[in-house]
C-alpha cells in the first residue's frame, strides 16, 4: 500500500464560465476510488471553494476583496464538500473535511493534531479532503496557494508521492502556447527552472506554475517525488502510476533517489 497526496486546482474543477465542473469532479472521484480499490491511501487537497461560492452569490464590484473571499469561501466550501460527499457515498466511501491554516504547520502541537486527525481517518477508510480555511486566512496568514499546502501535507503525512493536477501537462521549457514548447519530463533536486517559469496564473486560482515548482521542489527535497500533470486528461491518476513513461507529465525527482 502506498500513501498518495493528490492536489487538484480550481482550474481543473471549474468550467470556463466559472461554474463547478460536475463531470470533472465526478471523474476525479471515480479515479480516487479506483486507487482506493487497488489498496492506496489517498489524501485529497482540493481547491475550488471560492470559485463555487462566487457563482452562488453576486456582490457589488466595490465590495472589499478580503470580505468577498471570506463570503465566497464560506458558501462555496459547503457546496464543494457536499458534492464530494454525495459522489464518494455513491461508491460506498466516506470522506472527512480538514480545514487548516498556515500557522497550524508552524506549531508542533497543532501539526501533531492535524496528523493524528488524518491518520485516524485513513485507518478507518475515510478519505481526508483538505483545504485552506479561507474564511479566517487573509493576507500574511494565507498559504501562497494550495500547492504549498499540498507539499506541507505530503511531508506531514509521510506520503510516498505528491500528485499535482493542473490545467497543463507539466512544466514547459517555454510558453506552453508557443510552437515547439515541450514538457520537461524530469527535474533533478536543486535544478534551476527560473528561466522557464512565467508569472501567469489561472483566472480562478491564486497560484501559478512558479508556485507549483517551488512547492514541488520543497516536497522533493524532503524525499517525496512530485508529479505535475494535467487533471483534465482521462484516467490521469492511474496512468501516472501504471504507465509513467507513456504519460506526459513533469516529475520532480526526490532527493536521495
Amino acid at each position: 500500500m502506498s500513501r498518495l497526496v493528490v492536489k487538484v486546482g480550481s482550474s481543473v474543477l471549474t468550467r470556463p464560465d466559472g461554474y463547478p465542473d460536475i463531470t470533472m469532479i465526478s471523474s476525479l472521484v471515480d479515479q480516487i476510488v479506483e486507487l482506493r480499490e487497488r489498496g492506496h491511501q489517498v489524501i485529497l487537497v482540493s481547491s475550488g471553494a471560492v470559485a463555487c461560492g462566487r457563482r452562488l452569490l453576486k456582490v457589488a464590484e466595490v465590495a472589499d476583496e478580503v470580505e468577498s473571499r471570506q463570503l465566497y469561501s464560506a458558501m462555496g466550501q459547503v457546496r464543494l464538500i457536499n458534492l464530494y460527499f454525495s459522489l464518494f457515498r455513491d461508491h460506498g466511501y466516506s470522506i472527512g473535511q480538514v480545514l487548516t491554516m498556515k500557522e497550524n504547520f508552524s506549531n508542533a502541537r497543532e501539526r501533531q493534531n492535524q496528523q493524528t486527525c488524518m491518520e485516524v481517518m485513513l485507518r478507518n477508510g475515510v478519505i481526508p479532503i483538505v483545504n485552506e480555511n479561507d474564511t479566517v486566512c487573509i493576507t500574511e496568514l494565507m498559504f501562497t496557494d494550495n500547492d504549498e499546502l499540498s507539499a506541507l501535507v505530503a511531508q506531514l503525512m509521510g506520503a510516498d508521492a505528491l500528485i499535482i493536477l493542473s490545467n497543463v501537462d507539466g512544466v514547459y521549457d517555454g510558453d506552453p502556447s508557443a510552437p515547439g514548447a515541450a514538457v520537461i519530463r524530469r527535474v533533478q533536486p536543486g535544478e534551476d527552472l527560473s528561466r522557464y517559469i512565467g508569472s501567469e496564473k489561472s483566472s480562478v486560482g491564486r497560484g501559478g506554475m512558479a508556485g507549483k515548482c517551488a512547492s514541488a521542489m520543497s516536497a522533493a527535497q524532503a524525499g517525496i517525488p512530485v508529479l505535475v500533470a494535467c487533471g483534465r486528461r482521462d484516467n490521469i491518476l492511474a496512468d501516472l502510476l501504471d504507465r509513467p513513461d507513456e504519460t506526459i507529465h513533469t516529475e520532480f525527482v526526490a532527493a536521495g533517489k
